[in-house]
């Protein structure tokens, strides 16, 4: 069957050739327009389908993003539209408005525009006394007016989802549990008993239960693993100190002390007194304690609760998932010490990242490179390698250096000793942020040669040298939002380290795939600073050099795209901080409006304009006016849990009936070893130990006393 099938497509084939071999030159070209039309309609339709999540990305909702990944992607999507908006506006005033009189500033004849350079269509081109300086003046109002005016309702937004967001969380355990630290130990009880009768003693009404912080890090473990080899080890070398052969060998039935595991200590004979003794060696200076009330436990972690604040330390606990268990048993007296280790250590990374911005400075002044290395001379004044050089290379190479900050910032802030990972990665984003403001922004406009201006300038003429730089290095800028924005986003979409990585895993190393190791959680740290910084270059070149306002507006409706299909279908939402990251973009957004206005006010200074360097004075103290508002109305809801919100979940809680379910919930919310016993069978009687950390719990050994009978 199979040959006759054969025959007969070889029959055909046949056929095909000489009838095709039979047709006109004419009707061969036809054939080939319909099979050419054919193939463009297979690639448009695989085109659609591959462009589909353009569409879905766009018609997903706010509801739907909240409902599926969280309030923190909603807010981080809040601030691309933001930038959205407020670049909208400022793309139409600046363009139509300071544009034009930026162009025509000065008297001269122009070439056609795209043989123009940079500096005739930025403010370095309108001539001093210009009686047009008050159409940037006019635009600075309004873009100021305009951002201070959609940051105040987005921080509304922000704020009421978040209350919002305290609301829906009724079943959620951290509001009723209160982290303590620094807890003095007792000569003559365990940690346990010194947090139990300590909140018995003051919270009595209110108090429900404690769960100790076990010491169980790496380095923990393997410091333990050691002691108890070494005392196993001393006690089999004092019992037996002669060799003594195995018992096969006709030697003593207990010749070998057999070294068993963790999970094999307590099998058999194993009396709980020598459990509760090695679970309670490993209790750290930290506990959860649990409250029957919300608003108990709110005013137990807002308290001071001893006369040396370095002693029992309360925090509201973060979420179950959120918990970095491997600093909790961290003593709290070392933490300040870490601190200004870890703030010492980030600004000597700076200075050191002064070295590739110095080099990236000297590729951008191509007349301080020819004096350095006299033989690139003839290179150098050829037109493609001076536009190359000069504008795509720098900031490829400094976009190259900027990928190590937010591995070294995550370090820096785990180190830190933060309780939770939502805090960990909000110190990453901070300490990154400020990273790449200085170094991008500062250093790199203030610098021509980073030693070199140090000593020519001080502090007071910082505004005046802004003024000089900035609209300097708008080529720069705008070459950076090219490759270190649009390129960014086609990498974001591709992720070619994790495909590479995935690659390598499963057919050069050949590990066994770990669905748990695969899903990957939102890179805050990374994606925020740049964005912001984004928004910083954006509001400062926006009247002062306004080509880079298109190519910064078609980045962030870009973003607005990826970053969707991103939180939709590839990032997981593993914890949330409840949208904590809004304050940090609320102020680096007024930092860069001041900044803004600074630099305009040096430069209408340069430009000697009084009336417009006059006007913008009330401009830059109604700014910080308004911060300052935004910060007594809406800041405090990020850092504090409001009284009447708790208060009324409670009562919702008892009308409902629920208060015994949550209490049930709570025992085994915080979870970090677990002590799994198993039952009894016939005459043979077992125990079994099992620790996993970060994401089981440990039982109670009174509990565990009571089980331990049983099975006698």
């Amino acid at each position: 069957m199979y040959r006759s099938q054969l025959k007969q497509t070889e029959m055909e084939c046949e056929y095909l050739k000489r009838w095709f071999g039979s047709l006109t030159e004419q009707k061969r070209r036809l054939l080939r327009e319909v099979e050419e039309l054919r193939a463009m309609k297979w690639l448009w339709r695989l085109y659609r389908q591959d462009q589909s999540w353009i569409l879905k990305a766009w018609e997903t909702t706010e509801d739907e993003i909240l409902a599926l990944a969280g309030m923190d992607a909603v807010v981080f999507l809040k601030i691309i539209v933001f930038s959205i908006r407020i670049f909208c506006i400022a793309s139409v005033v600046c363009l139509f408005l300071v544009l034009p009189v930026n162009y025509f500033g000065k008297q001269m004849i122009h070439k056609q525009i795209p043989s123009e350079s940079l500096e005739v269509f930025s403010i370095t081109n309108v001539r001093e006394g210009s009686k047009w300086l008050w159409s940037h003046c006019f635009a600075l109002y309004i873009i100021s007016c305009a951002a201070c005016a959609l940051l105040y309702f987005e921080y509304k937004s922000v704020t009421k989802m978040r209350l919002e967001h305290i609301t829906g969380s009724l079943r959620s355990p951290n509001y009723f549990t209160v982290l303590v630290r620094g807890i003095p130990l007792a000569s003559e009880e365990s940690y346990s008993d010194s947090v139990g009768k300590y909140f018995m003693n003051y919270y009595a009404s209110s108090y429900l239960a404690h769960q100790m912080v076990y010491r169980s890090g790496t380095v923990q473990k393997l410091m333990s693993d050691a002691e108890k080899m070494y005392r196993v080890l001393t006690n089999v070398t004092a019992e037996q100190p002669k060799l003594i052969s195995c018992r096969l060998c006709c030697g003593a039935p207990n010749s070998f002390k057999m070294l068993s595991n963790e999970a094999d200590s307590v099998e058999g004979n194993t009396r709980y007194g020598d459990l509760d003794r090695d679970i309670r060696e490993k209790e750290s200076a930290a506990a959860f304690v649990f409250f029957k009330k919300r608003y108990a436990a709110i005013v137990a972690a807002e308290v001071l609760q001893s006369a040396n604040p370095m002693l029992w330390v309360t925090d509201l606990a973060p979420e179950p998932h959120d918990v970095l268990w491997s600093n909790l048993w961290i003593p709290y007296r070392q933490l300040w010490i870490r601190k200004i280790t870890i703030l010492l250590a980030s600004i000597a990374f700076m200075f050191v990242f002064l070295a590739p911005v110095t080099l990236v400075q000297g590729l951008t002044h191509l007349d301080q490179l020819s004096n350095a290395f006299p033989f690139l001379r003839g290179i150098l004044k050829q037109n493609f390698i001076n536009r190359l050089i000069t504008g795509y290379l720098p900031s490829v190479v400094l976009m190259l250096f900027l990928y190590t900050v937010p591995p070294t910032m995550m370090l820096f802030s785990k180190v830190e000793g933060p309780i939770s990972r939502c805090g960990r990665k909000k110190s990453a984003c901070i300490k990154v942020l400020y990273f790449t403001i200085w170094n991008v922004f500062f250093v790199n406009i203030l610098s021509g040669s980073i030693i070199g201006q140090l000593s020519v300038f001080t502090v007071r003429q910082i505004p005046r040298k802004l003024a000089e730089a900035v609209p300097l290095q708008a080529g720069f800028f705008m070459t950076y939002v090219l490759t270190s924005g649009w390129a960014s986003l086609s990498c974001e979409i591709v992720q070619p380290v994790a495909l590479i990585w995935n690659f390598m895993k499963k057919f050069i190393i050949r590990m066994k795939e770990d669905t748990s190791d695969c899903t990957l959680s939102f890179p805050y740290h990374t994606e925020l600073p740049k964005l912001l910084l984004f928004g910083l270059i954006g509001f400062i070149c926006s009247i002062l050099a306004p080509l880079i306002l298109p190519l910064l507006l078609i980045y962030f409706v870009l973003a607005y795209l990826v970053y969707r299909n991103q939180i939709i279908n590839v990032y997981i939402t593993k914890y949330e901080s409840g949208g904590q990251m809004w304050p940090i973009v609320h102020n680096t957004t007024i930092f860069s409006v001041v900044m803004m206005q600074i630099i305009a006010l040096g430069v209408f200074g340069l430009k000697r304009s009084p009336i417009a360097s006059g006007f913008t004075i009330p401009l830059l103290i109604g700014t910080l006016l308004f911060n300052e508002y935004c910060r007594q109305r809406f800041s405090p809801a990020f850092q504090k849990v409001a009284a009447e919100i708790v208060v009324d979940m409670d009562r919702q809680d008892e009308r409902n009936g629920t208060m015994e379910e949550i209490y049930q919930e709570l025992m085994s919310a915080y979870c970090q070893l677990k002590l799994t016993k198993l039952t009894s069978k016939d005459s043979n009687k077992s125990t079994d130990v099992s620790h996993h950390e970060d994401r089981d719990c440990i039982r109670d050994p009174e509990a565990l006393k009571q089980e331990l009978e049983l099975v006698k």
